[in-house]
């Protein structure tokens, strides 16, 4: 029993020692003084551009109550980027045909970007075709051929000529469209 009660002092001698070493290492380790230093990065705002598209007129670009063949009609638009990011832009639209004449397809659409005035009608043709969309560029997100770029504030005029031609026979005397041209503008930075 001598030796049973040695080998159970022992062992208890050499646990206390254990726990009392592990007891002093952890005190000692959390007793260490360290050097730090915090700091802090504030004020961090994120605000968002904005793409704002300007037309004016807004409304009845061109009209025209009596037209006869050989008549044209001409008109400016100002297109403006109102917004904080560059654009780029197309132009769409729908005509009616509720009488069933078709004078959406007889009569020519012209626009041109401002050469020397819109009276002059000088400048560079973006499109010539009848009343039927797409007119010029592509509202599909992405770079597209025929789409009009602009910079932040900056504006452009565009010149519109609508002409019935000469040769427009008597089905369409009394006809009449109605024509909405839309503009659609997306922004050009990370979009290519």
């Amino acid at each position: 029993m001598n030796r049973t009660r040695r080998t159970r002092r022992r062992r208890l001698a050499m646990l206390a020692f254990a726990m009392l070493a592990t007891v002093s290492l952890g005190a000692g380790a959390f007793s260490l003084a360290l050097f730090t230093d915090v700091k802090t990065v504030t004020a961090n705002t994120f605000t968002t551009g904005t793409i704002v598209l300007g037309v004016n007129p807004a409304t009845a670009l061109l009209t025209s109550a009596n037209m006869m063949p050989g008549d044209t009609v001409t008109n400016g638009l100002v297109v403006s980027n109102a917004g904080t990011g560059a654009l780029r832009y197309a132009m769409t639209g729908a005509s009616t045909n509720a009488d069933a004449k078709n004078l959406m397809n007889q009569i020519v659409l012209t626009v041109k970007t401002l050469g020397t005035s819109c009276a002059a009608f000088d400048g560079t043709t973006l499109y010539t075709g009848n009343l039927v969309a797409p007119f010029f560029g592509d509202p599909a997100t992405g770079a597209q051929a025929g789409d009009r770029a602009l910079a932040s504030g900056v504006s452009e005029t565009l010149c519109f000529r609508a002409n019935l031609p000469l040769a427009t026979g008597n089905t369409f005397q009394n006809a009449t469209t109605t024509t909405t041209f839309t503009f659609t503008a997306e922004q050009t930075a990370n979009n290519p």
